[in-house]
């Protein structure tokens, strides 16, 4: 029994679908030539990707000719989604809120970011016309995206 085929890009898919992005449709080999990145591959490496991807639904392919023209069905956006919804369900049982507090712990977060953050949060919750918000100013001061958790040194937040 073969395994099971995962819904997510590997690398080698990701390479090839980055090209056909950019591009919008090519052959195997014109796939092949926009490649850039080390290691190079081969011509059957590059049709036997494509063949998965367009397993994978991912890909379609016109018959010109000869040759099979590849154009992707996933946009770029949609496909980035459809890999943070399985990060977030794979290894943070589907809380959002856990990535988001996981990145900042690890990476740390500006200032500036954080201010950038909040400025996004308060625009998301007023298109949805939302008229409480989860993370509005005051929250964000009492919860652990506090900016003293996050390396800075106002500790008058938390007093």
């Amino acid at each position: 029994m073969p395994p099971r085929q995962s819904g997510t890009l590997t690398e080698a898919e990701l390479r090839i679908m980055n090209v056909l992005w950019v591009r919008g449709s090519g052959t195997v080999q014109e796939v092949l030539d926009s490649i850039t990145q080390k290691p190079v591959l081969a011509y059957n490496s590059v049709l036997t990707t494509i063949r998965v991807l367009e397993k994978k639904g991912y890909l379609k392919h016109l018959k010109d000719g000869r040759a099979h023209v590849f154009t992707p069905l996933v946009g770029q956006e949609e496909a980035t989604r459809s890999e943070i919804r399985h990060l977030v369900n794979r290894f943070f049982k589907n809380s959002h809120e856990q990535l988001v507090l996981n990145l900042l712990e690890d990476q740390g977060i500006e200032a500036d970011e954080i201010g950038r953050l909040r400025e996004m949060l308060a625009s998301k919750d007023r298109g949805l016309g939302l008229k409480e918000t989860a993370l509005n100013e005051t929250d964000l001061k009492d919860s652990s995206l506090r900016e003293n958790d996050l390396g800075k040194n106002d500790r008058s937040a938390s007093k």
